[in-house]
């Protein structure tokens, strides 16, 4: 975590620091920075040509005139080919101050043409590919707003499906609970009154098969009662992660006949209900994948607290993940990882050095 944030603090480079200053020259729209352009132009123009006066005439700084054409231009095309007009005056001026002489009265006006010529195509070659620029860098933001709006819409609708997951998880909860399990309970008494009257008429080989029939209709409803309980669990409380846990285990041990233990270490603590809520539905998901689909005999369920975040692992010996073209959509898989990903954790699947898979959720304090 020190180097990332070392990383995201280290100052920029010369180099981006040049490519920045291009990027806004190529932008340029703020009136201050417009302002600054126009005075360093001004400057550098009555700079060049002192430099030129000081030099000789010998010496033919045009070259370096280029500089302040090209930054006029970045004001409009209209300024750059002022900025030329100037800047060959300037050229003209400081070589006859110097003591240029001529051979013939048309020479200066043929170098001032030609120099001429030259900045004003550079002035409308610039100009074209800012244009070009500024319509790419309008056209990438456009685009980059249409997916950011597109990614905060479908991050919406994942988070809608899985708020209607959760109610639909309650409803068939309370259906169960409610309808199934009174049903169940109603059935195992009907059974209960029938051995009674088979034992009243003395039929021990029929009372034997009603009291059967009870035993397996308790067994319905205390698996009924279990599943309303798991699917009744919609969210939980942020203390109440490490029993939730534990009931999962015990409820996987005792349904799948699969040894399942919780183990924790440190500071088990987060920081929401929500937080809470989003591991456990995780670590459901991985122990129902692991009993599944991995033909597995024990899963171990570890939270891990520290001291910036906190990792819920569940690690199973199963036969572990198949191969790439032989998995399936992946629906569990990604709901996990969107699970992670709502929460800011971050989640991993793969497999085990010595066997199995682990999946892995870490979460941030």
């Amino acid at each position: 975590m020190a180097s990332d944030d070392q990383r995201s603090e280290r100052p920029p480079s010369f180099s981006q620091r040049v490519t920045n200053l291009c990027r806004q020259l190529l932008t340029n729209n703020d009136p201050p920075q417009r302002r600054i352009v126009l005075v360093v132009t001004i400057i550098l123009v009555l700079g060049i040509g002192v430099v030129d006066f000081l030099l000789g005439f010998e010496i033919s700084l045009l070259v370096f005139y280029c500089l302040p054409v090209l930054l006029a231009t970045t004001l409009g095309w209209r300024f750059g080919a002022a900025v030329s007009f100037a800047c060959v005056a300037s050229w003209i001026v400081s070589d006859v101050a110097a003591g240029a002489n001529y051979a013939a009265g048309l020479v200066p006006w043929w170098n001032a043409v030609t120099a001429l010529g030259t900045y004003l195509v550079i002035v409308w070659l610039f100009h074209v590919f800012r244009t070009l620029y500024q319509q790419v860098e309008a056209r990438v933001r456009e685009r980059t707003a249409a997916l950011s709006a597109e990614m905060r819409e479908r991050a919406r609708l994942e988070r809608e499906i899985l708020d209607i997951t959760e109610r639909e998880r309650r409803l068939i909860g309370h259906d169960l609970h409610d309808g199934l399990g009174q049903h169940l309970t109603g059935t195992a008494f009907a059974g209960q009154v029938l051995a009674e009257k088979l034992q009243t008429r003395r039929l021990p080989e029929e009372e034997g098969d009603a009291w059967k029939i009870v035993r397996l209709v308790e067994d319905g409803i205390e698996k009924t009662r279990r599943l309303a309980k798991g699917l009744l669990l919609a969210e939980i409380q942020q203390d109440g992660l490490i029993t939730a846990l534990d009931e999962l285990a015990q409820t996987t041990t005792g349904e799948y006949r699969v040894r399942c233990e919780l183990r924790t270490e440190g500071d088990c603590g987060v920081r929401g209900s929500g937080v809470a809520t989003h591991l456990l539905r995780i670590a459901q998901e991985a122990v129902r994948n692991a009993v599944r689909h991995g033909s597995t005999r024990q899963i171990s369920i570890f939270l891990r607290g520290h001291a910036r975040w906190l990792e819920l692992e569940v690690r199973d010996s199963g036969k572990g993940l198949p191969a790439a073209g032989m998995r399936g959509d992946g629906l569990g898989l990604r709901i996990m990882a969107h699970r992670a990903q709502i929460i800011g954790g971050q989640f991993t699947i793969a497999a085990a050095p010595e066997g199995g898979t682990v999946v892995t959720c870490r979460v941030p304090r």
